[in-house]
């Protein structure tokens, strides 16, 4: 309804009511909040809420529990009203959970509010139900109580994360369908993998820009500039779950080492290509990687322009205009799968591109060794972030992707900078078309 209403309109409904009228429509919850931010349907046990900074991840947990003690649909109500409420810390509960911005006793409207008994470590509401404040950092307080219902705020940064929630689980022994509300930025803990594994999980992912509304003026352009595609942005702003794979050839801290703004002057540009065996849907992509070389002999990584399910002539006419548009000397394509085919379709665009053929003889990770090697001796620089990239980079092990598809990305990559930097000239798998 306040979406489709003008501004007219709620001026004048806002006019037409009392103070305290006016203080429960602000409170009504159902009616401000994103689809994200109210409870999921279904038989679950957890709701787990991973969302990026400033998501409203606090104000979906604190109306869950205003909403479940008042038993307002679409909320379920509590049989003995008995509740936990686990922080990082005391500190960061009271803070947080209960008297910050979007806590317990600011999403109220103040003829419900529940009292709050500092000393005690409890919120008490007019119905009966109690709600105690705990800290992760102490499991052992979870040892004694018993609830029904339980708000834990910032699991990932739990530092006895598994304890902490194994003696909440026990505590969580009352009423007909004992529930529990997670919300946390991501982490790739322990905790939380066993969570989002879950059946009785339900995973709910928000970002920072969906709550825009609710943000200064120019943060999201001011921090989405300087971390969009990083992991650090994928993870605090996107609410994405980034993992590294232990036995990958690189990790995500390290790739982070090497970006980069801009880079310096380059002695060779190179666009390598890594063409798809098809193009019809859910086919592999074609992997499309733009690299240079300086006189130092660094490499830099300077745009990712793969794309899925593209046909030859399609894929053809964005590698040229990447060749074209960062002044690039060669364009480096695998003929494995199309032969003569590739270089064809190449110059039936632009017949003045010089392609190199290159030709696979070896598997897919002996051919990336020599490559993350670079990347560990310091030699590699990212110009900017490539997500979709860095992730096949980061999930590539000796039996290559997680997924089992194939590293079409990681493969431009891996031409374009054996091409650059470890390409001796004359070997007889390489011939100029």
């Amino acid at each position: 309804m306040i979406d489709c209403a003008g501004k007219e309109a709620i001026d004048d409904l806002f006019a037409g009511l009392r103070p305290a009228e006016i203080d429960l429509l602000l409170h009504d919850w159902v009616l401000w909040a994103r689809d994200d931010q109210l409870p999921p349907a279904g038989d679950w046990t957890t709701w787990l809420i991973l969302g990026g900074r400033g998501a409203g991840k606090t104000r979906a947990g604190a109306e869950w529990v205003r909403g479940t003690v008042a038993g307002t649909p679409p909320y379920g109500r509590l049989d003995t009203g008995r509740i936990a409420l686990i922080g990082e810390t005391h500190a960061d509960a009271r803070e947080i959970m209960v008297e910050g911005l979007s806590g317990l006793l600011a999403v109220h409207p103040a003829a419900a509010r529940p009292r709050w008994e500092v000393s005690r470590r409890r919120l008490l509401w007019e119905n009966g139900a109690v709600a105690q404040v705990f800290s992760a950092e102490d499991p052992e307080s979870l040892r004694g109580p018993q609830f029904e219902a339980a708000w834990a705020d910032e699991i990932g940064k739990w530092r006895y994360a598994e304890a902490a929630w194994d003696m909440l689980q026990f505590a969580l022994r009352l009423g007909d369908r004992p529930r529990q509300i997670a919300t946390t930025t991501p982490r790739p803990t322990p905790l939380i993998r066993r969570l989002v594994d879950d059946k009785q999980t339900i995973v709910t992912r928000v970002t920072t820009r969906s709550n825009v509304a609710n943000l200064a003026p120019g943060f999201l352009d001011i921090i989405v500039g300087r971390y969009a595609g990083t992991r650090l942005g994928r993870q605090e702003l996107d609410g994405e779950l980034i993992e590294d794979r232990p036995d990958a050839l690189w990790q995500r801290g390290a790739i982070e080492q090497t970006r980069t703004e801009a880079p310096p002057a380059l002695g060779r540009i190179v666009v390598a290509v890594d063409p798809p065996a098809s193009h019809r849907r859910g086919a592999d992509a074609c992997g499309i990687v733009a690299a240079g070389v300086c006189e130092e002999g660094v490499g830099y990584v300077l745009k990712d322009a793969s794309l899925s399910g593209a046909r030859p002539a399609e894929w053809a006419a964005r590698a040229v205009s990447l060749y074209h548009r960062i002044g690039a000397d060669a364009l480096i394509a695998e003929v494995n799968q199309g032969g003569d085919m590739v270089a064809a379709v190449i110059h039936e665009i632009d017949a003045t591109v010089a392609v190199v053929a290159v030709r696979a003889t070896r598997g897919k990770w002996l051919r990336a060794e020599p490559v993350a090697a670079l990347y560990e001796q310091g030699r590699v620089r990212h110009v900017g972030s490539f997500p979709e990239l860095e992730d096949e980079m980061c999930d590539f092990g000796p039996d290559g992707l997680s997924t089992g598809r194939s590293p079409d990305r990681l493969d431009a990559l891996v031409w374009a900078l054996t091409a650059l930097m470890l390409r001796r000239s004359g070997e007889p798998n390489v011939r100029f078309l």
